[in-house]
């Protein structure tokens, strides 16, 4: 079982750090060191021109060795990563390992990802396991249906050689094909199983999440449904009140106006 070390991460981080600082650092520090001479001598016109000239040839040669360096660094640390990332699919990618391979991972699975943990983090470890079978399962149908491919040009390629261990290689291979035949069907079942308990778990998030909450704005909703019929009555009552002292020549006292 590969495990990540410290230095692999430090590597990737200095791969990256290169990759970003090399046209900043080729393209800042000629013109910062130009920007010096011609305070220090700009009284002197020749040297100032000789001076801002030099410095606008090195910065512009420091930003084209700058990008040249940052687009090597970056094909670097792509090939490092995607290296990386055979090295942990190889024995199984585990749930702590599948932020290497959002990649290969599907948009609605990514947002889903973010919204059950963001909701349930129970529910949260049980995706991402899942999640990591998804990939392990893709991973080895990917590959099995290469290596069958593979497998029968070989095939086919024996058969158009004359050799006395013709039939004797031909047996062979038909016993890789037979045997990468059985890894495929049985990664490919696997692959469907992990992605209906994905679903599964999708489903179960969105029952204690967003259907949960729109079920209580529901019963808020319906019990101020309930509660209007009261306040109109009330409403009815007080108008009812006020035009009857009105009419008797009264002014409606303090508690009646709120009532």
């Amino acid at each position: 079982m590969y495990e990540i070390t410290k230095q692999d991460l430090a590597y990737g981080r200095k791969l990256r750090l290169g990759a970003v600082g090399a046209p900043l650092a080729l393209t800042v520090v000629p013109a910062i060191l130009t920007f010096l001479l011609m305070i220090l001598f700009g009284g002197v016109p020749a040297t100032s021109v000789i001076i801002l000239f030099i410095g606008l040839l090195l910065t512009t040669l420091g930003f084209l060795v700058g990008i040249g360096t940052a687009l090597y660094l970056t094909h670097r640390r792509s090939r490092w990563t995607k290296e990386m990332r055979e090295k942990i699919a190889a024995d199984g990618i585990r749930a702590d390992e599948i932020e290497w391979f959002f990649g290969e991972m599907k948009p609605s699975e990514k947002r889903a990802l973010r919204a059950i943990n963001a909701r349930d983090l129970l529910l949260a470890d049980a995706y991402r396991d899942t999640l990591a079978s998804r990939l392990t399962a893709k991973r080895i149908v990917n590959s099995s249906r290469k290596e069958l491919s593979m497998a029968k040009k070989r095939q086919n390629s024996i058969k158009l050689l004359r050799s006395a261990k013709t039939e004797e290689f031909q047996g062979q291979i038909s016993q890789d094909i037979e045997k990468i035949n059985r890894i495929h069907t049985e990664a490919r079942e696997m692959l469907a199983e992990a992605e209906s308990r994905l679903a599964m778990i999708e489903a179960a998030a969105s029952r204690t999440g967003g259907l949960a909450d729109n079920e209580l704005a529901l019963k808020k909703l319906s019990a101020r449904a309930n509660e209007l019929p009261l306040a109109l009555q009330s409403a009815q009552i007080t108008d009812e009140i006020r035009e009857e002292l009105e009419k008797q020549g009264l002014e409606p006292t303090v508690n009646e106006k709120d009532a």
